[in-house]
């Protein structure tokens, strides 16, 4: 059965997911689809008492379920159960998701839906193997490093990949013993609510998983000031996190994990496989139209291949299927907003008006919705706005180095630090590259992320602070005491 859909015809939940329930709410900002920018819906925005309704409720089902306390097994197998559903309803949660998205529904069920329920999987097998610490201490006493849970953890995610990105947060500290209450971005709500629902079926206790609706301003600001919220776990802009960081300090102390904007390099060097380096460098830009944060948008290539490795890469944008998210046929996605392309058009204007060198692209991709067409800028420095900001779309530029220390010097962002590509058949240079490169992640031979889920990810600089995925999230959200007992 073909995953194509009618957008007229889907059920879109509406609402709040409180105490393990939709609450009815009005829908104040209006939704536009990225696909044909038709308005189709609108999102209710949760003031202080909603958020603190879903936060008090949050902190009774733990007390009242005991979550914490159980044996962690059972908080393993209510993990599980709730992948199975996830993997069980991947249809309606792809259709729920790509009506108001940038995410093909074509690229959902097998990408980003299993995805999903890999990291709940993932993450629910920590919660019986992870271990307090006997620590060595005098032979008449006992020492301890003892962990437990926040409470309740406040999670924000946004719309660029909206299951995934929840993934991330709910799997680590549910599994670690807390509950969440979690606001997914306002352009795109729906299959947050249905992925939180299906947590209740599983039999996670209801509670535990709360969603509340609304922008940054009012709700975000109430989720991450909120006092009895433990810990904060967000992934969007910098300059919305540095906004959460300063909320944090005017209404208290608490731990934040912030993944954050990036302008991250591909560093091709001239021993490379041209032919792995051109698709490499082409996917990360053709991938969500470029709308991820570790989108490798600054190609940074030896000049001796530069021309080759350039055609190349030109030659694989040129091979897309825009369309709208709902056609399973679609393999290029929209830009979310108006406002969004209209940012993207003012930075390459910008950029070509400086004295860039417009390759391909540059400009609308003529049909209903969003679209953008992928674009290479040659001729760019580092003052301009096209290497300097995090754009956010199908954008590349291209800079090129005659050795190994202009290729790093191009490489390191005054502002950014997140990912970083690597490509050369030289095993030493490629180890002594990685050490020097200023990013928290970095491929070799290959760009972006596998379904290994062992690796942490996180950010340099003003690209964030502290790690989503792998044992450090898990950890992340658990809190340690020492005791030293005299015996």
């Amino acid at each position: 059965m073909s995953l194509s859909f009618d957008p007229d015809r889907l059920d879109l939940p509406t609402g709040h997911f409180i105490a393990g329930r939709l609450v009815p709410a009005r829908g104040e900002l209006p939704l536009h689809r990225p696909s044909d920018g038709a308005p189709f819906a609108a999102c209710p925005v949760a003031d202080a008492g909603v958020v603190d309704e879903a936060v008090a409720a949050a902190g009774r089902a733990l007390r009242t379920s005991g979550w914490a306390d159980v044996r962690p097994r059972e908080r393993t197998r209510a993990l599980q159960r709730w992948a199975d559903l996830v993997e069980a309803e991947a249809d309606r949660l792809a259709r729920l998701e790509a009506v108001a998205s940038t995410r093909p529904v074509g690229q959902l069920v097998a990408g980003d839906i299993a995805v999903t329920a890999e990291q709940i999987r993932f993450f629910a097998e920590f919660a019986d193997k992870e271990t307090d610490d006997l620590v060595p201490t005098q032979a008449d006493s006992l020492g301890l490093v003892m962990s437990e849970p926040y409470g309740v953890v406040g999670a924000i995610t946004p719309w660029n990949f909206p299951l995934s990105m929840a993934g991330w947060k709910l799997g680590p500290a549910l599994a670690a013993g807390n509950a969440v209450v979690l606001k997914p971005s306002e352009m795109t709500p729906f299959s947050t609510l249905y992925l939180a629902e299906l947590s209740v079926r599983a039999g996670v206790p209801a509670g535990l998983v709360s969603v509340v609706l609304g922008d940054g301003p009012t709700t975000g600001t109430a989720l991450t000031g909120h006092p009895d919220i433990g810990k904060v776990s967000f992934t969007g802009s910098t300059a919305a996190g540095s906004a959460i960081m300063a909320n944090v300090a005017r209404t208290g102390v608490k731990p934040v994990t912030l993944e954050l904007g990036g302008k991250s390099p591909q560093v091709v060097f001239a021993d490379a496989d041209l032919a792995l380096a051109a698709r490499a460098v082409a996917h990360s830009i053709l991938a969500n139209a470029g709308q991820a944060c570790v989108a490798g948008t600054r190609l940074i290539v030896a000049e001796a291949i530069a021309e080759a490795l350039t055609d190349a890469v030109r030659a694989h944008l040129a091979d897309i299927r825009p369309g709208p998210t709902w056609d399973a046929a679609t393999t290029y996605a929209p830009i979310i907003s108006e406002r969004q392309i209209a940012r993207i058009e003012g930075i390459v204007t910008t950029a070509i008006a400086a004295g860039a060198a417009c390759l391909t692209g540059g400009e609308r991709i003529d049909r209903p919705g969003y679209f953008y067409a992928p674009t290479i800028l040659h001729r760019v420095d580092a003052a301009s706005p096209a290497v300097r900001e995090e754009i956010f779309g199908p954008v590349l530029t291209v800079q090129t180095f005659r050795d190994e220390e202009e290729a790093l010097a191009l490489a390191d962002h005054p502002t950014y630090g997140l990912a970083a590509g690597l490509f050369t058949r030289d095993l030493s240079r490629a180890l002594r590259v990685t050490r020097r490169l200023q990013a928290g992640t970095v491929w070799v031979n290959r760009y972006g992320r596998s379904r290994d889920h062992i690796l942490p990810t996180g950010g340099y600089k003003r690209s964030g602070i502290g790690k989503d995925l792998g044992r450090e999230a898990y950890l992340a959200n658990r809190r340690t005491k020492s005791v030293l007992i005299d015996l």
